[in-house]
């Protein structure tokens, strides 16, 4: 992806600052996947539409969107309205995670079986092809 000698079925997860700046800035670099993260509100959820038309031309695997701290229907329907056509992986607001932020421990140690925990591993699944 840049320039590094990476051997054959090693994963490199990187993560970049908000909005679509790198994706503008890859040039010819192909990626592997994007995850596009966004949260159900209306700027939001431009920007991460925006991000995944582009991330399409730097990929051939999947452009997963997850939508974090989904709060209900109308979330939803924000969600599926402006990113119709993707492969969207809906993340619940969920109180296990900042119960496990205060905790210090990762929310998959404190709460595996936990709403918010259970969507991320379909994120995971979604990128592992699995």
């Amino acid at each position: 992806m840049l320039g590094l000698d990476i051997a054959e079925g090693t994963f490199v997860v990187a993560d970049f600052e908000a909005g679509i700046g790198t994706l503008t800035r890859l040039g010819e670099t192909r990626v592997d996947a994007v995850l596009v993260v966004t949260d159900p509100t209306v700027k939001s959820l431009e920007v991460a539409s925006r991000a995944a038309t582009l991330a399409a031309e730097h990929t051939s695997g999947p452009i997963v969107i997850v939508a974090n701290r989904v709060l209900d229907d109308a979330d939803r329907d924000a969600v599926q309205q402006a990113l119709t056509g993707r492969i969207v992986v809906m993340v619940p607001e969920d109180g296990a995670i900042p119960a496990a932020d205060r905790a210090d421990t990762a929310p998959l140690d404190a709460a595996p079986d936990s709403p918010a925990v259970r969507a991320l591993r379909g994120v995971a699944s979604l990128l592992l092809g699995v």
